[in-house]
């Protein structure tokens, strides 16, 4: 009997599934859902391309003072920005919510599949699919605005500011979905946040043009941070001088975009659910 056990027990390991096996399924069930939403695949890769057209044949041609930048530059950067933003924090936020109030992290939970594996999927397939989003928004930013292609320096730059803010968007993501009572509102309460920050984060407007009490209010949230980083990528060196400050300020966005990942990731931790309110 001692022997059989014995033969038995590394073959009931060999069969149990590893974390990462596990987590790489959870990458390919969330990528499979994402291609087959319509409306998110709209809301995620058209909506931004639109925003970038639209804007860019009412304003492009303009010239941004004497910095021989124009408009269409400025904008593509801050698209950019709120690509990220947006797949990490409303997008996110919504589809934990439905998939809450649908009983599907209910039964998720349920399962063997630990916790971590779970974000991780989620994570991996945000990654990748503001990866695609961007690569779009700076294929129409050559082609149709004659944008410069980032070389050198700024490539490491635009990683630190992609996986930083890819970061804190998540956790904020996160954080969001369960402050939610529930799914139907999810949409008509993020939307008018994510616009506000745009407005007033240097996306659709030069940000120094903005009132310095708005500029002081937007400086409190990732999007301007994020929006800044990515200018100091996509612009020239000589744009610089025309932030508030007359600097990129490499550091201070360092330092705000890891805050507010730190800070979300903390109120993620503490308020996640698997259930609905009203299941607990």
């Amino acid at each position: 009997m001692t022997t059989q056990r014995s033969a038995a027990s590394p073959s009931r390991a060999s069969a149990s599934p590893s974390w990462a096996s596990m987590a790489m399924d959870r990458i390919v069930v969330d990528l499979k859902d994402f291609t087959r939403s319509r409306e998110q695949m709209i809301f995620i890769f058209a909506f931004p391309m639109l925003l970038l057209a639209m804007f860019g044949a009412i304003f492009g041609s303009e010239t941004l003072g004497d910095t021989g930048v124009t408009f269409s530059q400025y904008l593509m950067a801050g698209m950019v920005a709120s690509g990220i933003l947006n797949t990490g924090f409303q997008s996110l936020a919504i589809s934990i919510a439905i998939d809450r109030d649908e009983d599907i992290l209910k039964r998720i939970h349920a399962t063997p599949l630990p916790a971590t594996a779970f974000f991780v999927g989620k994570i991996v397939h945000l990654v990748l699919v503001s990866i695609v989003q961007i690569a779009i928004l700076i294929a129409m930013g050559i082609l149709l605005y004659d944008v410069q292609v980032p070389s050198g320096e700024q490539w490491v730059t635009f990683a630190w500011v992609f996986l930083l803010g890819t970061a804190a968007a998540t956790a904020i993501g996160i954080a969001t979905s369960s402050l939610l009572r529930n799914a139907k509102a999810a949409s008509a309460i993020l939307t008018p946040v994510v616009l506000f920050l745009q407005f007033t984060s240097g996306v659709f407007f030069v940000f120094t043009q903005l009132p310095s009490w708005l500029q002081s209010v937007a400086e409190v949230f990732p999007l301007k941070w994020l929006a800044q980083g990515m200018r100091s990528v996509f612009l020239p060196e000589t744009f610089e001088a025309q932030e508030a400050t007359g600097s990129w300020q490499h550091g201070m966005t360092a330092i705000m975009l890891t805050a507010w990942f730190v800070a979300a990731l903390v109120v993620a931790v503490r308020t996640f659910r698997w259930q609905r309110p009203e299941d607990r």
